[in-house]
């Protein structure tokens, strides 16, 4: 709305898909019986992606990928066969919205968890469905499966990824879709006054919190793979490249290049996305050539501060057949 600031609409099925199912709402870990439909142009969905693979839930629970364009009314299948999802059998993520509660009057988001017997949607609380797969999937995690959350971090763990979330995450939408000078002006400070502490943080650690990759790190990933290709130029947040901050470029290709996260990544949708479904800020549709991306490859020398991306477990195997980047620098 002109004049204002940007706030997300932070209201989301709450369902939760669970191991022990207590109360309304909760739904039961159940090999096969849900469907994760996250587009990789997302970076809230692209987060599920990402954890799902690091965890080895390939096998478990089956993904759909719409494509990286949509509508006022919905993110559509069009990436498949004939627009149609091949196990849902839906034009439109809507419709599992719709199936469950007819004339769902929010916004259809991905990710989502939609359980395939039904067709309905059970949740898209992106925030709860990654903490989900790591604590109550375990049961069905590959041998070797990294801990995201580590108790003994975790307290320290819900502070940072709050501040990245409200500073970072949303920071960049903050200023992209800010209504007027003032709150523009506002929303990039914070974004980097956020940055900055970033920087100065991860340049004396490996990773966010220490010697291994947390859920905190998937989380600041999905935002600063997207930051010179869309955020810099397109939501104006251009005081520095990312490529001029040396211990966050430095961080963000070591996690790059870290099996699960960079295999994940589609910098051509990603670009597809921001610059054509966002009218009001791109009008023409444009979507630019830039930036060089050849430099997510180059050594990021982050080994010197020691530490193992998986700590005591190790990396995921192969990117499952059939869900490979159509697009990919690795």
């Amino acid at each position: 709305m002109p004049g204002k600031e940007f706030v997300r609409d932070s209201t989301y099925i709450t369902d939760r898909v669970v191991a022990a199912p207590q109360r309304p709402g909760e739904w039961p870990v159940e090999p096969g019986r849900y469907r994760l439909i996250a587009a990789r142009a997302c970076p809230w969905a692209n987060r599920t992606l990402i954890v799902r693979r690091l965890l080895g839930l390939e096998d478990v629970l089956s993904v759909g990928m719409p494509g990286p364009t949509h509508d006022a009314d919905s993110w559509t299948f069009d990436l498949d066969p004939g627009g149609v999802d091949p196990v849902l059998g839906i034009h439109k993520l809507k419709d599992a919205y719709e199936k469950r509660f007819p004339g769902y009057p929010r916004g259809i988001t991905v990710p989502a968890i939609v359980e395939i017997a039904t067709g309905e949607v059970v949740t898209n609380d992106f925030d709860q469905i990654t903490r989900d797969l790591a604590s109550e999937w375990t049961e069905f995690q590959r041998p070797g499966a990294p801990d995201l959350w580590p108790s003994e971090l975790r307290d320290e763990m819900e502070q940072v990824m709050r501040r990245i979330y409200t500073e970072v995450n949303n920071g960049v939408y903050r200023c992209g879709f800010a209504g007027s000078q003032e709150s523009y002006d506002a929303a990039y400070d914070r974004l980097w006054t956020a940055l900055d502490w970033l920087e100065e943080r991860l340049s004396t650690r490996r990773f966010l919190m220490g010697d291994a990759i947390t859920e905190a790190d998937v989380r600041l990933f999905t935002t600063l793979v997207r930051f010179d290709p869309v955020y810099h130029g397109h939501f104006k947040c251009n005081r520095n490249k990312l490529i001029e901050l040396p211990a966050l470029w430095g961080y963000a290709r070591d996690l790059y290049q870290t099996p699960g996260f960079g295999d994940t990544i589609d910098f051509v949708q990603i670009k597809q996305h921001y610059y054509i479904v966002h009218r009001d800020l791109n009008p023409h549709g444009i979507v630019p050539k830039g930036p060089d991306l050849s430099g997510w490859l180059t050594p990021h020398g982050r080994d010197s501060l020691g530490g193992r991306p998986f700590g005591d477990g190790t990396p995921p195997g192969p990117v499952r057949a059939g869900e490979e980047v159509p697009n990919p620098l690795l």
